[in-house]
Parts: C-alpha cells; sequence; structure tokens
C-alpha cells in the first residue's frame, strides 16, 4: 500500500480543505508540519523530482518573502536552486503538497487530491 505524506500548515484554509477531503475519503496519511518540524534535503529533493510539471509552481512566487528576497526568477528553472530555496525558507513552499513514492501533488485547489480516489 501506498505511503502518503501531507506537507501540512494549519494556518492554511487550501491546506486544512486538502487535509479534509483525504480524511472525509478515509484516505491514511502521515502529517508533516513543515512550518514546525524541517523537511530535510534528501525529502524536498524527492517532493521536486516526483513533481511531473514545473518544478517552479512548488514555490510560492506570491508570498511576501519570496518578493523581499528579490529572487532571480531564472535561477527556479533549476531543481537544485528549488531544493536549497525551501530548504531554507520552508515558508515558500507551496501548500498543501501530498507526496508518495510515486508522486506529489499540490492541493490548489484541494480537490486535486481527489486524483488519487482513481
Amino acid at each position: 500500500r501506498m505511503s502518503l505524506k501531507l506537507y501540512h500548515n494549519p494556518n492554511c484554509s487550501k491546506s486544512r480543505q486538502g487535509k479534509k477531503i483525504l480524511e472525509d475519503n478515509n484516505i491514511e496519511f502521515e502529517t508533516k508540519l513543515y512550518m514546525k518540524e524541517p523537511i530535510s534535503y534528501s525529502e524536498i529533493t524527492k517532493i521536486v523530482n516526483l513533481f511531473p510539471e514545473n518544478p517552479m509552481l512548488l514555490i510560492r512566487t506570491k508570498e511576501k518573502l519570496f518578493k523581499e528576497l528579490n529572487i532571480d526568477t531564472q535561477t527556479l528553472n533549476d531543481k537544485k536552486e528549488i531544493i536549497k530555496l525551501i530548504q531554507k525558507y520552508p515558508k515558500l513552499m507551496e501548500r498543501p503538497l501530498l507526496n508518495s513514492e510515486n508522486f506529489t501533488i499540490i492541493g490548489r485547489p484541494p480537490e486535486n487530491f481527489k486524483l488519487i480516489l482513481n
């Protein structure tokens, strides 16, 4: 059976909605409160490498912190740069994220998590 990990920020309404969808569908998952407990480099690498779309989508570019850091968005074409950025500033990671051995799904909209029900 697949083991799922939800990268969850309880302060975020979308994150709470995503978590509720999983619970309402009796999907077993582990919750990681990534703003409180650090995400390891290997964990972030797995998230990024298993994300099927442009890895830049994993970064919250509209976040105030992102603008303050004055990041050159060209660097976000590089997976290694994205991984380093998330490790240094977990707040910039898109949320909620659902991760397994095979995929990473962004729960925006939270209904995206229903993709695993099939």
